[in-house]
C-alpha cells in the first residue's frame, strides 16, 4: 500500500505532501539533508523550494542555506525559479540577507 502523504509537518513519521513522487517520512528527509553529499543535498533543496507550500521550505532549511547554495540549487527549480530569484532579490535589497 502507497504511503499516506500529508502536511502534518512536525510528524516525524509522516511522509511529507511535496515527496509525493519520493515519498519518505519528515525524519529520514532531515536525515538525508544532514548527510546526503553536497549534489543530493543541492537535489533535496531544490526539489523542496519547487513542490513545497512557501511556508513549509522554511521547517527544513533557512533563507541564508538557499542564498549561499543557490548556485547549486537553482538548476532543480524548474517553474518555481523566477519565484525564488524575486525573493531572494527583494530581501537582498531589504538587507535581509
Amino acid at each position: 500500500m502507497p504511503a499516506s502523504l500529508t502536511t502534518q509537518l512536525d510528524d516525524a513519521n509522516a511522509v511529507p505532501y511535496f515527496l509525493w513522487d519520493e515519498p519518505m517520512t519528515v525524519a529520514d528527509l532531515r536525515s538525508r539533508l544532514t548527510s546526503a553529499s553536497a549534489p543530493e543535498r543541492a537535489r533535496l533543496l531544490g526539489k523542496i523550494l519547487r513542490e513545497a507550500r512557501d511556508t513549509d521550505v522554511w521547517r527544513f532549511t533557512t533563507p541564508r542555506e538557499v542564498s549561499d547554495r543557490w548556485g547549486e540549487i537553482e538548476r532543480h527549480l524548474g517553474r518555481r525559479r523566477g519565484f525564488w530569484e524575486y525573493l531572494l532579490g527583494r530581501w537582498r535589497e531589504d538587507g535581509l540577507l
